[in-house]
């Protein structure tokens, strides 16, 4: 049996609390702007729905690091403060601008969460059964941004091009330290 490389799992789980974490914070700035100057309550529905599955990945990741012993990022102060915001101002924009922010953040941790299930042997076999579960969740967020009017044409393919890139620096910055 394959054995997967201890550090390679610890930055897994790093990232992964970070992510979930980065996620929920995302939602929670996104659910201000819903609940202080936009009114839309079919969106900030939606929004609560897909932050529950957020919560959800979160606490595993949690619980694995604190099982692990595995110290978090940390950068997860600034991380939950431009999740928040990035939030706030996607939903200040609009709510195309809004379900593109989680299209665009949910297509990379496909890319991401994906890398790391290839990366995964059999000794890892429950870690990589929840992140296959939780890659599902995201794509299922990712269908859902782009039925409720997420879109790329125009200005919002820049607004894509920052959010894509602004999560992978993240990611490679959170793997780390």
């Amino acid at each position: 049996m394959k054995k997967t490389n201890k550090n390679k799992v610890k930055e897994f789980i790093r990232v992964d609390h970070a992510g979930e974490r980065g996620a929920i914070k995302i939602y929670e700035g996104q659910l201000l702007a819903l609940n202080t100057f936009i009114k839309d309550d079919d969106l900030k529905k939606t929004i609560e729905e897909m932050k529950v599955h957020e919560k959800e990945h979160c606490e595993y990741f949690e619980n694995e690091i604190k099982e692990r012993n595995i110290e978090p990022t940390k950068f997860l102060p600034l991380w939950d403060m431009l999740g928040v915001g990035l939030g706030f101002l996607s939903t200040i924009l609009g709510k195309k601008a809004a379900m593109l922010c989680t299209a665009s953040v949910e297509e990379v941790i496909d890319e991401h969460y994906s890398n790391q299930i290839k990366q995964l042997e059999s000794d890892e076999k429950k870690l990589k059964e929840k992140i296959i579960k939780f890659r599902e969740d995201e794509l299922h967020h990712k269908d859902i941004a782009y039925e409720e009017g997420a879109t790329k044409k125009g200005i919002y393919s820049i607004l894509d091009k920052i959010i894509k890139t602004g999560s992978k620096i993240a990611i490679n910055i959170s793997e780390k330290i």
